[in-house]
């Protein structure tokens, strides 16, 4: 990646809004130190030194696509609690529109709890209720987002199996899109694997891939057939497979490109697909050939992986590590 051409898509950044649909997560965190082991069990006691919280889920590529300075409609669920209201503020905090964000008062909001200690996470607890939104939440859900999409460059459809997604719903955006041109990014799970159908992006990791193909990996080739058979049943534009510390496979109309993972020192992988979609779309809308988007998205992903913790990646932090590699 010539560091000039970066910096002419990075330009662009902020001339772009771009809607995020999903699940909607707040993460938390329990800093501290393992002292000893407990005399009731045999875990680690853990001294809390400090908490924190963040947007997770797709309320993380909310904050991915706002810190690299793009307008962003946030929509989704929260319940009617603290949590909620907590995580609403924190996306409304760096600058992107909550008002598509619906209170369902019968279904908390989803958390997640890491503790870690010694910048290594100990355990994950997760609150959440993972049935199916009621159908008229939904239906408001979706009118709200019917409403906006006018409104943006490019919808990314962020589906944590949380209950949010089913195929009408999906198929709906989809269709709505495709009639005014906007492209739709789409982050699946394996629940709704091919209701994607149409979609300009489709975004699984292999191993998701895989399982809703049914198949096993014993070559390289493998993996390129296996993205291709994705691409002819959804009929999408391009595939992304990301691959952990393998890196990533870009499926389009060139035919297969195998980059490699740009991490330098991998602390915690949490987060590193939001970051990929994230960074593509908006790249890929800023004028970049998909080629070039997935190459800026793999060192986003890299270089988050370089914390700990679920954090967005910064135009700084993006700079940075593309002038390390082509310096």
């Amino acid at each position: 990646m010539n560091i000039n051409r970066y910096k002419e898509l990075e330009s662009k950044y902020s001339d772009n809004t771009v809607m995020v649909i999903g699940d909607l997560m707040l993460d938390n965190y329990l800093w501290g130190q393992a002292t000893r082991i407990s005399p009731e069990a045999p875990v680690p006691i853990i001294k809390v030194e400090s908490t924190s919280s963040n947007p997770g889920g797709a309320a993380n590529v909310v904050n991915n696509l706002a810190a690299l300075g793009s307008h962003v409609i946030a929509c989704g669920v929260v319940g009617d609690d603290q949590n909620g209201s907590l995580l609403k503020s924190i996306i409304e905090g760096f600058g992107s529109d909550v008002t598509e964000i619906i209170v369902d008062p019968n279904r908390p909001t989803t958390v997640k709890t890491r503790v870690i200690a010694h910048n290594q996470q100990v355990i994950r607890t997760d609150w959440e209720d993972t049935s199916q939104l009621n159908k008229d939440i939904s239906d408001k859900l979706l009118q709200k987002i019917l409403d906006r999409m006018d409104d943006c460059n490019a919808v990314i459809l962020e589906d944590y199996n949380k209950g949010l997604f089913y195929k009408d719903f999906i198929q709906t955006i989809v269709s709505e899109c495709e009639q005014r041109s906007i492209p739709v990014y789409a982050d699946p799970k394996i629940d709704h694997f091919f209701d994607y159908r149409g979609v300009s992006l489709f975004k699984p990791n292999l191993g998701e891939a895989l399982a809703a193909l049914d198949k096993t990996i014993t070559t390289e080739n493998d993996i390129f057939e296996a993205g291709r058979e994705i691409m002819d049943k959804l009929g999408c534009e391009m595939v992304l497979l990301t691959r952990g510390e393998k890196g990533m496979v870009l499926f389009d109309s060139d035919g297969h490109h195998d980059i490699s993972t740009k991490a330098r020192n991998v602390h915690d992988v949490s987060g590193a697909g939001d970051t990929v979609i994230s960074v593509f779309c908006l790249t890929h809308i800023s004028g970049a050939t998909p080629l070039e988007s997935a190459t800026v998205a793999n060192y986003a992903a890299g270089r988050v992986c370089e914390d700990v913790g679920v954090v967005p990646i910064t135009k700084e932090n993006l700079y940075e590590i593309i002038t390390h590699h082509n310096s």
